[in-house]
C-alpha cells in the first residue's frame, strides 16, 4: 500500500469517528498534507520509549520545536509557512 493511500484513509475514517462522536464543536478536518518518517527495525525499541514518554517529553520540548530539528537534522528542506497551523 501506498503511505499516501494509508494517510488518506486514516485521516478520512479518523475524521468520520471524530464528527460522529461529536468530540469536537463543529466539524473537525485534517489539513492538508502530511509528514512521515522512518526508522529502522534496530530502532524499535528506542521508537517505542519515546511514544510512552511523549507527553513528558513534550513540556521540555514542544512538538514544533522537535519536529523542525527533525527536518534540520536529516535535512529535509522546507518552508515554514507551508508547515502545519501549530496548537499551543
Amino acid at each position: 500500500m501506498k503511505l499516501s493511500d494509508l494517510v488518506r484513509d486514516i485521516k478520512a475514517n479518523s475524521s468520520k469517528w471524530i464528527n460522529e462522536n461529536r468530540f469536537v464543536k463543529g466539524k473537525f478536518n485534517w489539513q492538508e498534507g502530511y509528514g512521515a518518517f522512518s526508522y529502522a527495525k534496530s530502532q524499535r525499541d528506542k521508537v517505542i520509549k519515546y511514544i510512552m514518554n511523549q507527553e513528558r517529553h513534550h513540556h521540555i520540548k514542544s512538538f514544533r520545536e522537535e519536529y523542525i530539528d527533525m527536518l534540520k537534522k536529516y535535512d529535509t528542506s522546507y518552508v515554514e509557512k507551508y508547515l502545519f497551523n501549530w496548537i499551543a
